[in-house]
């Protein structure tokens, strides 16, 4: 399987249409459709639908598709360290960012480290603890910030300063935003919203065995999206405090849980990682920066 060909594949996966991906590729529509029939026989398996004006990705053609992508993801990172190799003032870092107002401090370190290094730039992607740890370990990414206790036995880590303080936010025209904080008992029976690792690792903390007790009404990724389900009232948004913005106006509040919950930040990156000049650069500034406690 050639690494040409799996760019043939996505192309035509994302335009849906042979024609339209054969014209982004600058070949014949005739010889993509050969390299695509030679694909599925390799593959021994079907990877579209042909329907008259557009193609479908069969089941195998999806899960072909998630893997091509970090494969060429992969290839397209190994082309450029290598690239970069002897350059020792610029090059790129790919981060894996967990949703947290804390990232303000990765920002700040990023910030005065382009100030020297003008050459530098960086490539974010967003996502919980398990899809930005899952595409470190690929080495898709070379440093993940998270929100979840990391496996020192694995990583290098860095524990960012502040904490995330957790709470709810609500539309300003409830009731319970007439409270000051917000107790377990003040959450009984009413629809909840919250992202399925702070379900599973945070609230356990906060409210022990009891989880149980409360009404998981539907879980988001990303805060801003539930924050748009609670406004509409349909449910109260479980997340970190600054997240969403709940200013005079907005027709939401922010409350904290009581007794306070807290969730640490950290920065983590493999052992044993080999770097290229200007991302081991960059560990060395984090490691100015932030308190090596861990590593």
């Amino acid at each position: 399987m050639e690494i040409r060909t799996l760019r043939y594949f996505l192309e035509v996966a994302r335009e849906e249409n042979m024609s339209k991906a054969a014209v982004r590729l600058h070949m014949s529509q005739s010889t993509l459709s050969k390299q695509l029939k030679g694909l599925e026989e390799e593959l021994g398996r079907k990877l579209f639908i042909r329907h008259s004006f557009s193609i479908e990705l069969t089941d195998e053609g999806m899960l072909l598709r998630k893997r091509a992508e970090d494969l060429l993801s992969m290839a397209d990172k190994i082309t450029a360290e290598f690239s970069a190799m002897d350059d020792i003032v610029g090059g790129n870092i790919y981060f894996g960012c967990a949703e947290s107002y804390q990232i303000r401090h990765l920002a700040s370190v990023i910030k005065h480290f382009k100030q020297r290094y003008p050459d530098f730039h960086y490539h974010i992607t967003s996502g919980d603890t398990e899809q930005v740890t899952e595409k470190l370990d690929k080495g898709i990414l070379d440093f993940a910030v998270i929100v979840e206790e990391p496996d020192y036995e694995k990583y290098n880590v860095l524990k960012v300063p502040d904490s995330n303080r957790w709470g709810v936010i609500m539309p300003v025209s409830c009731k319970l935003s007439e409270k000051q904080v917000i107790r377990f008992e003040d959450l009984l029976g009413l629809p909840l919203f919250c992202s399925e690792q702070g379900w599973r690792t945070d609230l356990p903390r906060w409210c022990g065995n009891r989880l149980d007790e409360l009404k998981l009404e539907g879980s988001f990724r990303l805060s801003y999206n539930g924050s748009i389900f609670a406004k509409e009232g349909l449910g109260f948004l479980l997340t970190f405090e600054n997240l969403i913005h709940a200013n005079p106006g907005s027709g939401l509040v922010f409350r904290p849980l009581f007794p306070t919950l807290e969730t640490n930040m950290y920065i983590i990156w493999k052992k044993r990682q080999v770097f290229t000049p200007i991302a081991e650069r960059f560990m060395h500034e984090l490691q100015n920066a932030f308190d090596t406690k861990g590593c």
